[in-house]
This record gives structure tokens, sequence and C-alpha cells, in this order.
């Protein structure tokens, strides 16, 4: 996939100890806690982590400089919290002005807000046009400061990422699965190849939509 972009969604996790658990982190983790030995559904538990993401975002000092570290080669992936049993996880995302995700999607519910500094994120569809598979773009939203968006499997959630800014960008995301146990193996990324901008809109709604089979 010839791209200046990370080949892999979160290629190694960065992981930092924390200094003590602020008051909104543990609200969140022991909210997430209780839900997880509750539900089993996981669109219910993408609903649940996206009231108490709510909370933590509103907290923004609960999220230490450690898990805020950028690098200039890429976004940077710093694991801030994972369920004792891998239930969940909880990553911040550090963007800088420009730096963006490849094309991917999940193999688990994921529920993101943006702590600080704005994202861009491109949907797009997987479509079965003249034999051969394609992508093309169907929705690009910006997403500020308190955003929350979720994405539950199988529904289609087929995105790109970016840091849309001119200032450094956090993001917070939660995984339902153990990321220290799949590292990048919990997103399927996919050629930006695949991308066709050239097809007509009459083009795009005769293609046939091509169900993904996930991991």
């Amino acid at each position: 996939m010839p791209s200046n972009e990370p080949t892999d969604v979160g290629v190694m996790p960065t992981y930092a100890a924390s200094m003590g658990t602020p008051a909104a982190l543990a609200r969140f983790t022991e909210a997430m806690d209780r839900a997880v030995s509750k539900f089993d559904d996981p669109a219910a538990l993408a609903a649940q982590a996206s009231v108490e993401l709510a909370d933590l975002l509103a907290h923004p000092e609960a999220i230490g400089e450690q898990h805020r570290v950028s690098s200039d080669e890429s976004y940077r992936q710093h694991v801030v919290h994972v369920h004792p049993e891998g239930r969940y996880s909880l990553v911040a995302l550090v963007w800088l002005p420009g730096q963006a995700t490849p094309i991917h999607d999940h193999r688990c519910w994921c529920v993101v807000g943006v702590l600080e500094g704005e994202e861009e994120e491109r949907r797009y569809r997987l479509v079965e046009h003249d034999g051969e598979h394609a992508l093309v773009l169907h929705e690009t939203g910006r997403h500020g400061r308190g955003a929350i968006s979720s994405l539950v499997p199988p529904d289609e959630n087929i995105h790109r990422v970016s840091n849309c800014s001119a200032d450094l960008t956090v993001s917070l995301h939660v995984y339902g699965d153990d990321i220290a146990r799949c590292g990048s193996s919990i997103n399927h990324v996919f050629d930006a190849e695949l991308v066709r901008t050239d097809l007509s809109d009459e083009e795009i709604g005769a293609a046939r939509p091509k169900a993904w089979r996930r991991l």
C-alpha cells in the first residue's frame, strides 16, 4: 500500500505507568467494570461507554501528560487502562496537525471522544464495481472537543480519521476488547488504492454493497 501513513492502526501501543488514578478516570473504569459484568450485547456496551466517556471528556485533567505525548513520525497511541479480564480498553490517540490513520474498520465495538483539538472522519462504503472491490466516500464529518461517536460491527464502520486542526489533537477510544492482547489486529486496514473517486453517483448507486468479513 503506497502511502506515507502508518500501515497499522496504532502500530505498537505505548504503555505508560499512571501516577495515581484521578477521580474522573476512576469513575469511568468503575462504571465500565459494572457495565461489562452486566451486559454482553455490544450495542448496549457501546451506549453505556458513550455515557461514561462524556463525563471523562468533561475532566481533561484526568488524562495525564504521559498519555499526551506526540510523535513526529505518526499519530501515537497510549494505553490508559485495560479491564483485568480484557473486556474493554481505554486508549488515548495523540495527533499532530495533518496526521491520520489509514482506512480501517473495527473487529469490536468502539466509542471515540475528542478530548482536545478537532478530528475529521471520512466514512467509506465497500462496494463491488465491474467485478472488483472499491471503497467510495460515504460521509465526511468534523468532530470537536466533547464530540462522541460509536461504531458497532457488523454495521459497516470503515473510516479514516485525521487531525484537521492546526494544533495538537487528543482523542479517547474505548474498545470492546483487550488491546494488550489484540494489538494492531483490533482493526483491519484497507489498501488505499481501493478508494475510487472517479465513479459517478449513478455508478455508485448501481454498485453492489460488499459485505466485509471481519477478523
